[in-house]
């Protein structure tokens, strides 16, 4: 349907007002150049930013993309920036509003007005050191969707003891749901998921060596989990972790109003 379409069906009253925004959403998309199609009505429809991946792409690439999304969105998050770009881009984008940067994830979120962590509460934890940079992608998605992140990092199984503290924590601040980031045989996810009744999702990272390297031990691992109550996400994909912890948590905290 096309957009005179919906406002004609909207004037006769054929269509609701909730319906045409719905709607009319699905037409929102911005035009850079020859660079991109920029998807401007994601956060009306489902509450997350843009998100621009950063590698490969070049410096000038990326601040006309940025800057499009910046005239139409409150936020938007650039994530896997290639490392000499970070600190050019750091200062671009101070200009354009505040900016939060994980240079481990080698992620910037920048935002034109104040997010406040108001709707879910998500919880974050990693296996080891070497899995952080995939959790801070997480925890910057979720907290550009207006999340509380409780994180704690290196608490996986070879110190199995490292890791009840935190859980209880966790569970006391009844936290939404649960992002677990692990390399290596990625066993601490399916450990997590039998120990709360909390929903938990788990990132494989591309950390271990040999037989099952590049994250594919972990990953499928994570898939043949004897537990219930796990989703698993691809090799990496804190951001694509961090979006679907948020959906979740602010969808509970929607209905719990």
């Amino acid at each position: 349907m096309q957009v005179n379409d919906i406002l004609d069906k909207l004037v006769k009253g054929k269509l609701s007002v909730k319906d045409a925004q719905k709607m009319l959403s699905l037409h929102s998309i911005e035009y850079v150049e020859d660079l991109a199609k920029l998807d401007v009505g994601r956060d009306m429809r489902r509450g997350m930013p843009e998100v621009v991946y950063g590698e490969n792409k070049t410096y000038s690439d990326l601040t006309k993309i940025v800057d499009a999304a910046l005239k139409r969105k409150g936020s938007v998050i650039i994530s896997r920036v290639n490392n000499e770009h970070v600190k050019k881009l750091q200062k671009f984008l101070r200009k354009k509003g505040s900016v939060t940067t994980s240079e481990k994830a080698r992620t910037l979120v920048v935002s034109r007005k104040k997010v406040s962590n108001t709707k879910g509460n998500i919880g974050i934890i990693t296996a080891g050191t070497s899995d952080i940079a995939v959790a801070e992608e997480a925890r910057l998605m979720a907290e550009a969707m207006s999340c509380k992140v409780t994180a704690n990092y290196d608490v996986g199984i070879a110190g199995i003891h490292r890791l009840f503290p935190i859980l209880k924590v966790m569970v006391v601040n009844e936290v939404d749901a649960i992002i677990v980031v692990a390399g290596m045989e990625g066993a601490l996810a399916s450990v997590v998921s039998t120990m709360v009744d909390i929903p938990v999702i788990g990132v494989p990272t591309s950390v271990g060596y040999g037989f099952g390297s590049n994250g594919l031990a972990a990953l499928a691992s994570m898939l043949q989990s004897c537990t219930t109550g796990l989703a698993v996400m691809n090799i990496d994909n804190g951001i694509g972790a961090g979006a679907l912890a948020g959906i979740i948590a602010n969808r509970i905290t929607r209905y719990k109003k």
